[in-house]
């Protein structure tokens, strides 16, 4: 018997063996199930349609939002222009966690597993004042930084992800949460001479979301986040034994229509890469909603792939490195 363990939850509604909690006002189209045990190599977390179905969270998670479709009226009005630029994020690591998850691209139907590195599951380190992410962090799904492509603003090609979100509201999300999020900026980070973008965002659900607008307004009413997130991405490796990372503009955080026309680019190349104009490497672009791409698979063929996921252990591990503590100049 597969240990199939179910987190039937929206957003942060039920959970199977949590404590009995209303479900939030807002309901959502995604639903997560998970797959052996947290903090183990093995762990995974699929994404499901609240139809029931399994669905990629790379592939099948539109891009934009669509409001009346996904029943996620913003909690108060945005304005008129803003209902054009929300986007899904699927947050793969909530604010204040160490846990390196990330969209499994390589994997068919693409969970959220935990990295690995040398052998032994990754987790980004403790670097003072921080502790572990300073944002919820997650990507936008139908994107992708194309490894063959050379950006014309960073003159480095891309890092063969989808595109990493930094949600900076009030609250601290859950891992497999689907969120609206207003795009407010970007940062162009170079990790190995790779184009590796952060986008600035923030829910638009969030109790502060109608003060944000652009990235000039994080600077105002959130002062010091942005210094602290160039100075987080500067040094986060640094107790691996790597050197400090490098930025494109000099560390400049650029603004909403920048990033909008980054987001949008990353979107023209994940269509190349779904419908095979493009080398995708190892990437699995298997979907369920894509009707007419080459890697369209049925609803039961999308079961049959995570039934043929072998038992996981159910084998604890260690979860120590995460709580070292890295003392790091400014």
């Amino acid at each position: 018997m597969r240990a199939l363990l179910p987190l039937l939850s929206v957003g942060r509604g039920w959970r199977v063996g949590a404590a009995a909690r209303p479900p939030r006002r807002v309901m959502s189209l995604y639903r997560t199930e998970e797959l052996g045990h947290p903090r183990s190599q093995d762990y995974r977390l699929f994404f499901k349609h609240v139809a029931g179905h399994y669905i990629s969270p790379f592939h099948d998670i539109p891009l934009k939002a669509d409001c009346k479709e996904e029943h996620d009226i913003p909690r108060k009005k945005a304005r008129n222009d803003e209902y054009k630029n929300l986007f899904n994020m699927v947050v793969e690591i909530p604010r204040w966690t160490n846990a390196k998850m990330e969209i499994a691209t390589e994997e068919p139907l693409n969970p959220i597993k935990q990295d690995i590195k040398n052998g032994k599951l990754r987790y980004t380190p403790n670097i003072f004042p921080h502790k572990g992410y300073i944002w919820n962090y997650g990507a936008l799904p139908q994107t992708w930084e194309d490894p063959h492509l050379r950006d014309k603003s960073t003159d480095c090609c891309g890092d063969n992800d989808p595109i990493d979100v930094c949600e900076i509201g009030s609250k601290v999300l859950s891992r497999g949460d689907v969120v609206h999020v207003k795009i407010l900026g970007t940062l162009a980070l170079i990790d190995q001479s790779e184009t590796d973008w952060k986008i600035i965002a923030i829910n638009v659900n969030d109790p502060e979301a109608e003060k944000f607008h652009d990235i000039d307004d994080v600077k105002k009413f959130k002062p010091g986040y942005l210094e602290a997130t160039l100075n987080w991405f500067r040094l986060y490796k640094v107790p691996d034994g790597k050197p400090e990372n490098k930025f494109a503009f000099n560390g400049e955080f650029k603004n909403k229509a920048f990033a909008l026309e980054v987001i949008n680019s990353a979107h023209e190349r994940w269509k190349e890469m779904v419908m095979k104009k493009c080398d995708k490497g190892a990437i699995s672009c298997v979907n369920v909603h894509i009707c007419d791409s080459p890697f369209h698979c049925t609803m039961e063929e999308a079961r049959s792939l995570v039934e043929s996921v072998p038992t996981p252990s159910m084998n604890k591990e260690s979860n120590a490195e995460e709580e070292v503590w890295h003392f790091l100049p400014n």
